[in-house]
């Protein structure tokens, strides 16, 4: 029986080791759609998702994980990728959908505004947000922006490198859910930072532009692979209301 989001939460733990049992490799793949429906920056879902079952691509990618045992023993393995430079094409993908969605004659006037604003978010916002050269035009932006806010609240985050965290936040997003859709069914993961990125990106064949945002182990838990109890920090130290 499938856990619900709270057991979920509370079953999922970082797995260093794994079992042999072998891993259903739909179940996997219906947890990563699961990963797919996460919420994401202006719904650009700049994200990719390897999916990696090959017996010798999984070696490789251990040792681009530094031969961790979380990476060794993994059955399977996930790799969230980061895909900034894919904007235009999501955009696009956004603006293809809405002009679907609105494709009757009998809009209301509030559809008709709806129309507008959602089409003019992505022909011209998302464009101004992300263009960039070299890095020149997000500091440009970003100066502007720093003057409007001086007199109304206004987005501040446009710099290259800021896009990129917007990416990776996303990003992140998708492979929580992912990784609590796996410990639903039983099946445990562990997000691995500690990785050669590059190493990575030549085993999956994939772009300069391309980022890694986490290698993610599967399997099912061996009893050592659970290094201790759980610690979090006293949650009245993380937790503010105003």
């Amino acid at each position: 029986m499938e856990k619900t989001v709270s057991e979920a939460i509370a079953y999922r733990r970082s797995t260093r080791v794994y079992k042999e049992d072998v891993l259903h490799t739909k179940k996997v793949k219906q947890c990563l759609v699961n990963a797919s429906l996460a919420p994401t920056s202006s719904n650009l879902q700049l994200w990719e998702f390897y999916h990696v079952t090959n017996p010798e691509t999984l070696k490789q990618l251990a040792q681009a994980c530094f031969n961790q045992s979380a990476a060794k023993t993994a059955k399977q393995l996930v790799v969230v990728v980061a895909r900034k430079d894919l904007w235009k094409k999501r955009a696009k993908a956004n603006i293809d959908f809405l002009n679907k969605v609105f494709d009757k004659e009998d809009l209301t006037e509030r559809e008709i505004k709806r129309k507008k604003m959602a089409l003019s978010y992505y022909t011209k916002l998302i464009p101004t947000i992300y263009s960039d050269f070299l890095g020149i035009l997000g500091y440009i932006k970003f100066m502007v922006f720093q003057v409007i806010g001086l007199f109304k609240p206004v987005y501040r985050q446009v710099r290259q490198s800021d896009m990129r965290i917007v990416a990776h936040k996303s990003a992140g997003l998708a492979a929580q859910n992912f990784m609590t859709s796996m410990a639903a069914i039983g099946y445990d993961t562990c997000p691995m930072e500690g990785s050669d990125s590059l190493r990575v990106k030549q085993v999956l064949d994939l772009p300069r532009s391309a980022e890694i945002n986490m290698v993610i182990s599967c399997g099912i838990r061996d009893d050592k692979g659970i290094y201790g109890p759980r610690f979090r920090v006293p949650f009245e130290q993380v937790y503010f209301e105003r």
